[in-house]
């Protein structure tokens, strides 16, 4: 397959298949590439398929593959990076070579024992936190997701979909703007672009929104609402636990004709904090401010004399829920950062047990002792 063609491929772009800049390229990045010249191209993912990207560049889309310089170190660009393509015409290929600074990074912990983070999308100026009325629609889950986009340095914004389904949606944003403190909380009917005009001040040209939220919640028809025209491809859900379909199978950016950038994930029903500490301090405000006023600084806000905090949840001004909810997720976060530091050993164990048989094997191949 050439690698170096030009391709609309599955991408949308504005009206032509193709951009005039590459979306959120700014003069940061532009000194950033200064120090790469010859046949060196910026560029910003688009989409990951494995080891090979599809690429906007000037002018274009394109595909590339990974380096194996960056594989081999660990790095791997993900949608919304800023990438640095070497052309490589004599092998009808362009290749990722670098990627470029990333000023916020929305990612998750890692699946399994050993812990660490897996990156999910860079260079996101905000994040729709998209849920549902229904079943979907979960507080704890809400906050779960404000403590990761909160620790990815963008800006929340929680999108109430399908709101043409409930009776009494202002019962339903209430509810949850009793935890959000001062996030946006947008309602919206995605599917018949009701309240989509309140989405407008977050969609800028040149900046980046990435959506998240659980299968079936409308993220897709959302997209295509948006656009104007179907790009993404959508399904229903279950009526007997109104649990969604996954349509999404890869995460995509989609640049809008205003110049803003929107990227899709698929849904996920539950999101591992990772290392998060940042975000959650700013998910539960109330309770870290209420904390100053605690008579020991190193207060659990359990069962210690002069707890600021349990004289709030006491007072009826922190409710006795979401003082749980931040102790459960503190626990989380504390043993994923000792899951994270095993897995660290683990590696260096490795690392040092496969330098062993390499001496060996070198002693043995020269014949030195």
């Amino acid at each position: 397959m050439n690698n170096h063609r030009e391709t609309e491929s599955s991408l949308h772009s504005s009206g032509n298949g193709c951009l005039d800049t590459v979306p959120g390229w700014d003069e940061e990045l532009e000194l950033a590439f200064a120090a790469y010249k010859g046949r060196y191209t910026p560029g910003r993912v688009a989409s990951r398929h494995k080891t090979v990207c599809e690429v906007l560049i000037q002018g274009a889309v394109v595909q590339a593959g990974i380096s194996g310089a960056l594989q081999k170190i660990g790095k791997q660009p993900v949608v919304g990076d800023f990438v640095v393509l070497l052309d490589q015409p004599e092998m009808g290929s362009r290749m990722i070579v670098n990627i470029l600074p990333r000023r916020t990074c929305l990612s998750r912990g890692a699946a399994g024992d050993g812990g660490g983070e897996q990156v999910i999308a860079a260079n996101l100026d905000a994040i729709f936190i998209v849920t549902s009325v229904g079943k979907d629609l979960n507080l704890r889950r809400l906050e779960r997701y404000l403590t990761v986009v909160y620790s990815s340095g963008a800006n929340p914004v929680i999108l109430l979909n399908k709101i043409d389904l409930e009776e009494n949606s202002p019962r339903l944003v209430e509810k949850i703007r009793s935890i959000t403190g001062k996030v946006p909380v947008i309602p919206l009917s995605a599917l018949s672009k009701t309240g989509l005009d309140a989405l407008i001040s977050y969609l800028n040209p040149g900046e980046t929104v990435a959506l998240i939220g659980s299968s079936g919640v409308g993220k897709s028809t959302l997209i295509n609402s948006l656009l104007g025209e179907t790009v993404q491809r959508t399904a229903g859900i279950r009526e007997d636990d109104e649990k969604g379909r996954h349509t999404t199978t890869v995460r995509q950016m989609f640049p809008l004709p205003n110049g803003a950038v929107l990227i899709d994930n698929p849904g996920i029903r539950e999101i591992q904090l990772g290392d998060s500490s940042d975000g959650l301090e700013k998910a539960f405000s109330e309770i870290v401010d209420a904390a100053r006023n605690c008579k020991f600084k190193d207060c659990t806000h359990r069962d210690e004399p002069g707890c600021a905090v349990l004289r709030a949840v006491k007072d009826g001004i922190i409710p006795e829920e979401r003082l749980a909810s931040y102790h459960r997720l503190t626990e989380e976060l504390i043993f994923q950062s000792k899951k994270a530091e095993i897995g660290l050993k683990r590696l260096e164990k490795e690392k040092h047990k496969q330098i062993a048989v390499d001496i060996k094997k070198y002693k043995k191949f020269t014949g030195k002792p």
